[in-house]
């Protein structure tokens, strides 16, 4: 995983796709570790992928750069809950 520019991630909170592109596909070793803890639940690994990929780009959104702290580190937390509050949500759709 390469580190991140504070640039990159400043040009992706003003809307640059290209740089949003980047930083996701830098870090797709992460969004996919992170994804592999909850296969065998009856979901596809892809779905499962695209729902981490909006946690870490909320998570790039809402990141402050003037906190001495690594993307990814204060990405973790977003990825898992948007994966938990998915399928969370989605097992209560299914129930009702």
């Amino acid at each position: 995983m390469y580190e991140i520019k504070i640039e990159e991630i400043l040009k992706a909170q003003n809307n640059d796709k290209e740089a949003m592109s980047n930083i996701i596909e830098a870090n797709s070793g992460l969004l996919w570790s992170i994804v592999k803890r909850f296969l065998g639940r009856g979901y596809d690994a892809e779905e499962l992928y695209q729902i981490a990929c909006i946690g870490f780009i909320k998570s790039i959104k809402r990141f402050d750069v003037s906190l001495n702290l690594r993307i990814s580190t204060y990405a973790v937390p977003y990825i898992m809950g948007e994966i938990k509050r998915f399928i969370r949500d989605d097992r209560s759709n299914k129930s009702k």
